[in-house]
């Protein structure tokens, strides 16, 4: 993993922002960061034994491993921005602090969750938490995203749009015409692309071009800048600078997050294209949680039991969310019919 980042593209981007560095992180932020790192890795394992019982259908795609990203760029943003993304999006929705119950229980097809059950895996919102859905369209959510930059811009509220996608969408057509829009208009959006190696089955190295994704707006004078992921103090320092700059009026940033997934594409993906000496060295020398888990022991002195409380707190809370879900209604039937077919 890359230990500094790495900034492309206008000179003047980064340098307009003043905002903590990654040193600046407190041994409360380490806190909260694990324990939201830990209930979306947690929340994410659950969802997969959930899926092998039979009780989520459909696609489901698992956030393990790339924790840190958004729970670093959550702690980054303020109550009024708002956060959209793809189909990878249970740790976002956790992240914004949508609650677990909702989220399984949409998961799970019941009355009782964020779309009522009929949404499932990759359609999930919540106004409440300015979180504007997950989206199963690869890249969809870009232009989308763009387009609330759009409205703030209009409506001179000060926030900024969050417009998360992989490193898959990236090469996608409507991604470069939205970079053109939000430079060209000077719209207040981060775009972070989750790069995590694989779009679906295929690696990065064989399925694009240029695999520096930061510099992906430069032919628009947009800055960009490669973070390391795995580490959520950088990401949370990276964040900030970008919406500062955002904030500021001077338009669109990118930010590239080198990250990784330890399970398949979705959960139908025996993920083979990989080799197990890869997913175990991430695993075992990048691990996001391991990362903030050991500063804190060794840093900040916190003690074992005081890890271990946490530990418990987020796997009660993710088994309640679970037994809620699977003992919730599935939607009446009669919701099949709209209100026009009647």
């Amino acid at each position: 993993m890359q230990a500094e980042a790495k900034v492309t593209g206008d000179a003047k981007g980064p340098k307009a922002a003043t905002s903590k560095t990654a040193s600046d992180f407190s041994v409360e932020d380490y806190r909260r960061a694990y324990e939201e790192m830990l209930l979306i890795r947690r929340f994410e394992e659950k969802a997969g034994q959930l899926y092998g019982m039979g009780l989520i259908g459909g696609f489901c795609h698992l956030y393990i491993g790339q924790e840190a990203v958004v729970v670093g760029a959550q702690m980054a943003m303020q109550e009024r921005d708002q956060v959209i993304t793809g189909y990878r999006d249970h740790g976002h929705m956790l992240a914004t602090g949508m609650d677990p119950k909702g989220v399984m229980a949409e998961l799970t097809g019941r009355a009782s969750g964020y779309s009522k059950g009929k949404g499932g895996s990759m359609h999930m919102f919540s106004v409440e938490k300015n979180f504007l859905g997950g989206h199963g369209i690869v890249g969809a959510q870009v232009s989308l995203g763009t387009g609330v930059a759009f409205a703030n811009r209009y409506r001179e509220n000060g926030a900024v749009a969050l417009t998360y996608f992989g490193d898959g969408a990236a090469n996608q057509g409507q991604v470069y015409e939205s970079f053109n829009m939000a430079k060209l208009w000077s719209l207040p959006v981060v775009y972070i692309i989750e790069n995590n190696k694989y779009g679906m089955g295929t690696s990065i190295n064989r399925a694009s071009s240029t695999t520096n994704l930061s510099q992906r707006g430069r032919s628009f004078d947009i800055p960009g800048e490669q973070v390391d992921g795995m580490e959520v103090e950088k990401v949370h320092a990276a964040v900030e600078r970008a919406l500062e700059y955002a904030r500021s009026g001077n338009g669109p940033y990118i930010l590239e997050m080198l990250t990784y997934r330890y399970r398949g594409h979705s959960m139908s993906d025996p993920a083979k294209y990989r080799s197990r000496e890869e997913v175990n060295e991430y695993r075992q020398k990048h691990d996001p949680i391991d990362h903030v888990r050991k500063i804190l022991l060794e840093t900040h002195k916190v003690s074992e039991d005081e890890i271990k409380e946490i530990d418990k707190r987020v796997r009660d809370e993710v088994n309640t969310a679970a037994e809620f879900a699977q003992s919730e209604p599935e939607p009446d039937p009669a919701e099949l019919w709209t209100d026009v077919v009647r």
